[in-house]
């Protein structure tokens, strides 16, 4: 990990690096559409990350919003990248109510235990059909 004055480090490299995404494409794609925001602002992807710089990054359904503590351009162990960044209060409270409200509504619409069979499948069709 380096310091801020030894060398830059793009925005979408910090990213890859920091496993928020699995590729550089897919990292510098989310900065160009807009998806990531730079302390609140739309950047672009060659944006030269800077210590204490918040970052809202999306994540699946949820937006993590965190805050950058080290600098690297190398992709290292889940470990080592978790120590790059550190995720606000708000942010962790947001995600876990978020959390709870999908679990919620999982219970409200409820899954069949397995698949048709093929009888199954067919009396479907005619139903569907009448």
């Amino acid at each position: 990990m380096k310091s801020a004055e030894q060398d830059a480090v793009r925005l979408d490299k910090w990213l890859w690096a920091a496993r928020f995404y699995k590729t550089r494409a897919l990292a510098r794609e989310m900065v160009q559409g807009g998806r990531v925001q730079y302390n609140g602002q739309r950047c672009k992807p060659s944006k030269t990350i800077e210590l204490g710089a918040v970052l809202k990054v999306p994540q699946g359904s949820d937006m993590k919003e965190v805050v950058v503590k080290a600098i690297s351009e190398q992709r290292r162990s889940a470990v080592l990248a978790q120590e790059l960044y550190e995720e606000t209060a708000d942010s962790l409270k947001r995600r876990e109510a978020n959390a709870e409200a999908r679990k919620a509504g999982a219970l409200l619409s409820p899954r069949p235990e397995h698949k048709p069979d093929k009888k199954q499948r067919r009396d479907i069709i005619k139903l569907k059909h009448q």
